[in-house]
C-alpha cells in the first residue's frame, strides 16, 4: 500500500491463529425398505424430523411399517435430529450365481459421498452379507461407525460369541451356527442384542417386535448432545421400548459383554436401558469402547478438515509453529469438555510438529509430518464395591475400573 497524503489509515490484518472447529458426530444414515413401494429409491434423501420421512418414504400415514420405517421414528423419539435414508429394494439372487447379493450393499454406496454421517445402519439385515456390507464401509470410510441388529432371538446366547460365517458348501448349505459379526479392528463397528417390543409407527399401531438400531442410534445422538461425544452412550433408557424380545440375565451378559455384544436389558426401575458400550474389535484393543472410537473420528476429521490451508505452504519452522498453534487449541478446547483424561493440557495430549517430524528429506519431498498423542477417557464398566467388617461399624472401599 502506498502513503502519499497524510493522515490516518486502518489496515485489517489477519490475528493469524485460524481456529479448528469440531465436526458433527450425531448425523446418522439408514438403509432399508420402505413403507411405500413407490418411494424414491437409489438416492440419499435427508430427513430433519419424523414427517420428513412420512412425507418421503411413507406416502401417508396409512402405509404399513417397516423396520426402516421404525428405525427411523425410533431414532427422533429418542434424541436423533438429522438422518439420511436410503431406500432399497428386497434382496435379489446375482444373475448367473446362486448366492444372494444384499440390498443393503447398493444403499450404502451412495453414502460414501456424504461426509456429514457418522452413525451407519441398515435396520433389520442380520445376514452375513449385509454384516460385511456395512463393517467394510465404515472401515474404508474410517470417519463413521455401524450400528449392526442381533437376531431377532436366539435359544442360546453362546450362539452370539461365535463368528458367522457364510455358507461355504454351495446352494443350500447351512451358514456356520455362530451369529456374531465379524472383529472389525480399529472398533468401527458395534452389534446391540437384543430386539424391542414397541409400538408401531405406523397404522394400525399395535405392539411389534423391531431391530434396535434406529433407537440405538437416537440414544447416540442424544448423549452427544446432552453430554459430548466421549460420554459412553450407555446406562441410557430407550424411549418408546415397552420391553425386550429376550429378558438377558447378569449371567448371560457375562457371556456376551466380552465378545463385544451390547446388551439392551429390562430393568424394574429404569425400564428398557441400553446396558453396553463395547465395539466389535478384541476385548483387548484400545478401540474397544464406543466412545473412544468415536472421539477419536470426531478429532480426526475436525483436524482434516479444518487444515486444509497447510497445502502449498512453505514448509519451514513458520507453518510447523501455526499447526502446533491450531491443533493445540483445538485440543485444549476438547480436553477442557472433558474428553481428554488428565489434569493438565500436558497431561491430556501433545503436538509435535518440528525437525525432528520433518527432516530434510521429507520437507525435499513436500512432506510436512505432525505427531499427535491423544488420552482418551474411557468408561468406568465395572464398579466395585469392597466391604468388610470391623468394630464398631463397616467399612467400605470404592473401586471405579474398565
Amino acid at each position: 500500500m502506498v502513503f502519499n497524503a497524510p493522515g490516518i489509515y486502518v489496515i485489517e490484518e489477519a490475528g493469524g491463529s485460524r481456529p479448528i472447529q469440531a465436526v458433527g458426530t450425531s448425523t446418522a444414515a439408514f438403509v432399508g425398505v420402505a413403507p411405500d413401494a413407490k418411494a424414491p429409491r437409489d438416492r440419499a434423501i435427508a430427513c430433519n424430523n419424523w414427517t420428513d420421512f412420512v412425507r418421503a418414504f411413507a406416502g401417508n400415514e396409512n402405509a404399513e411399517t417397516t423396520p426402516l420405517a421404525q428405525a427411523v421414528y425410533g431414532f427422533f423419539q429418542n434424541g436423533g435430529s438429522r438422518c439420511y435414508v436410503v431406500a432399497v429394494e428386497k434382496d435379489k439372487p446375482i444373475t448367473g450365481s446362486g448366492s444372494k447379493r444384499s440390498s443393503a450393499r447398493g444403499g450404502l454406496e451412495l453414502l460414501e459421498q456424504i461426509d456429514e454421517v457418522a452413525i451407519v445402519a441398515a435396520p433389520g439385515y442380520t445376514d452375513v452379507s449385509s454384516y460385511e456390507a456395512l463393517l467394510a464401509h465404515c472401515e474404508n470410510m474410517k470417519d463413521r461407525v455401524a450400528i449392526l441388529d442381533g437376531p431377532p432371538m436366539v435359544d442360546d446366547v453362546a450362539d452370539l460369541t461365535t463368528v458367522a460365517a457364510a455358507s461355504a458348501g454351495g446352494e443350500g448349505a447351512p451358514a456356520a451356527k455362530g451369529l456374531r459379526p465379524r472383529l472389525s479392528k480399529g472398533g468401527y463397528g458395534t452389534v446391540y442384542y437384543p430386539w424391542l417390543v414397541v409400538n408401531a409407527a405406523l397404522p394400525p399401531y399395535n405392539q411389534i417386535t423391531t431391530p434396535p438400531s434406529g433407537y440405538v442410534a437416537g440414544i447416540w445422538a442424544r448423549t452427544d448432545a446432552t453430554r459430548g461425544v466421549h460420554k459412553a452412550p450407555a446406562n441410557e433408557s430407550v424411549r418408546g421400548a415397552l420391553n425386550v424380545t429376550h429378558p438377558i440375565t447378569r449371567q448371560e451378559q457375562a457371556v456376551l459383554n466380552p465378545a463385544g455384544i451390547n446388551v439392551i436389558r429390562f430393568f424394574a426401575q429404569q425400564g428398557v436401558t441400553v446396558w453396553g458400550a463395547r465395539t466389535l474389535d478384541d476385548g483387548s484393543s484400545e478401540w474397544r469402547y464406543v466412545n473412544v472410537r468415536r472421539l477419536f473420528n470426531m478429532i480426526e476429521e475436525s483436524i482434516a478438515n479444518s487444515t486444509r490451508w497447510i497445502v502449498f505452504e512453505p514448509n519451514d519452522q513458520t507453518l510447523w509453529k501455526s499447526i502446533r498453534r491450531d491443533i493445540g487449541a483445538f485440543l485444549t478446547r476438547v480436553w477442557r469438555d472433558g474428553a481428554l483424561m488428565g489434569r493438565t493440557p500436558e497431561e491430556a495430549f501433545f503436538v509435535k510438529c518440528d525437525e525432528e517430524t520433518n527432516p530434510p528429506e521429507n520437507i525435499n519431498a513436500g512432506i510436512v509430518t505432525t505427531l499427535i498423542g491423544i488420552a482418551p477417557v474411557k468408561p468406568a464398566e465395572f464398579i466395585i464395591f469392597r466391604i468388610s467388617q470391623f468394630e464398631g461399624g463397616t467399612e467400605t472401599e470404592t473401586e471405579g475400573g474398565r
